[in-house]
């Protein structure tokens, strides 16, 4: 076979899936995988879930796009059942969490802007943050090795050290537009961050007339067991960024806001040539649809509770291995003692597929619709990988 004329950016993991089924993913060859990783949490009803396959097709026989020129009425429909759900009053739909987090960023700014206040450009984010890969959100998150070797780093960020209140008020000045947060960190490894910090940063924004931005791109369309992360708090945004599961695998994101914080984005100010086409919103609904019914999100609270607990007795059992279980919901991460990387692979051999993450975390992200069964045969396979690396451990320390 000829070799793949790709950019060099990713280390691919050898394998050629053909198809999924709900939790599991097909080689090629016909061999089966346990999905945990859900695409990096995007697969959020699993492969190939008939309503949305059904939704998919019923659209793709009528209109593929017509670009925002012209009314949607599959986004008028879903930017109103998103505002029903949430804090919003309005929506831009975009193709991915880092246009989402481009949108909120925007909006965060120009709601200053029309406020009467230009010189208020600078959001405050936090380190361990992750906000997407364009210029504006790698300066966001601020981690070195995205920023290397692309220039000057985009003005405007502020970054404070991960739950640091004393910190954060001393960068706040009358440059300050906002903060932006993930309600618990994704990339970063897992990290939820405290009711109580949440409260702070909602006063601080409420004090000084700052927005707060929560970028829920990985924890939001029901991965915690709420409809949003931010229902846990009760700390509500004025704007907050979403991707990853809306579309169940179709490339989607979206930018909620209140009316006034969205006040500023008037026609002309922002815009996309894909954003929300028929396809994309038609899979949305149909996401929205599912997750939205009665039970499913205590499903996932049922399901995540035996996971979690299946997780801490491995921990009990295998304390070289694994150090700690962090996470809400489906949204799980194992801290190991091991290199994250080879507890990867060993899940892998095991036929089972996780995501890593910062701080040596290795990300547990089953498609929501996981039931209990499937999550405790993911605890057999883990705990096979951990008894191999265990005693490998044990060996090499004898």
């Amino acid at each position: 076979m000829a070799e793949a004329a790709l950019f060099d950016t990713f280390a691919r993991a050898p394998l050629r899936f053909e198809r999924g089924e709900g939790v599991w993913l097909v080689t090629e060859s016909g061999e089966r995988y346990l999905d945990f990783g859900s695409g990096v949490a995007v697969n959020s009803l699993g492969h190939a879930h008939p309503h949305l396959v059904g939704a998919l097709k019923a659209q793709a026989e009528k209109v593929w796009h017509t670009s925002n020129l012209y009314e949607v009425p599959g986004q008028e429909t879903l930017s109103r059942r998103l505002a029903e759900k949430s804090f919003a009053d309005k929506v831009f739909f975009t193709n991915s969490g880092a246009e989402a987090l481009e949108c909120a960023i925007k909006t965060a700014r120009r709601y200053q802007y029309v406020k009467g206040h230009p010189e208020r450009f600078h959001i405050v984010t936090f380190e361990g943050a992750f906000h997407g890969r364009t210029l504006a959100t790698i300066a966001a998150g601020g981690q070195a090795k995205y920023l290397e070797g692309f220039g000057p780093k985009v003005e405007g960020f502020d970054q404070v050290p991960f739950g640091d209140l004393e910190a954060l008020k001393a960068v706040v000045t009358e440059k300050t537009a906002a903060i932006l947060i993930e309600p618990i960190q994704g990339e970063g490894g897992i990290r939820p961050v405290p009711k109580e910090f949440l409260q702070a940063l909602r006063k601080i924004c409420d004090d000084n007339g700052l927005l707060l931005v929560f970028d829920e791109v990985q924890t939001g369309v029901g991965r915690t067991g709420k409809l949003f992360a931010y229902e846990w708090s009760g700390v509500t945004p004025d704007i907050m960024a979403l991707a990853k599961g809306i579309g169940g695998g179709f490339p989607l994101g979206a930018c909620l806001a209140t009316a006034d914080a969205a006040s500023g984005m008037t026609a002309g100010t922002h815009g996309t040539t894909y954003g929300g086409n028929p396809l994309a919103v038609a899979v949305g609904n149909a996401v929205l649809d599912v997750i939205v019914d009665d039970g499913f999100l205590q499903h996932v609270r049922d399901v995540a509770l035996v996971f979690r607990q299946g997780l801490a007795a491995l921990k009990d059992r295998f304390p070289n291995v694994i150090e700690d279980v962090r996470g809400e919901g489906l949204l799980l991460g194992v801290k190991a003692k091991v290199p994250a990387g080879d507890l990867v692979v060993a899940m892998r051999n095991e036929h089972l597929l996780g995501v890593p993450a910062g701080d040596n975390v290795v990300r547990l992200l089953p498609p929501l619709t996981v039931t209990a069964e499937e999550a405790r045969e993911g605890l057999a396979r883990l705990e096979k990988a951990a008894e191999k690396l265990s005693s490998a451990e044990l060996k090499k320390s004898a």
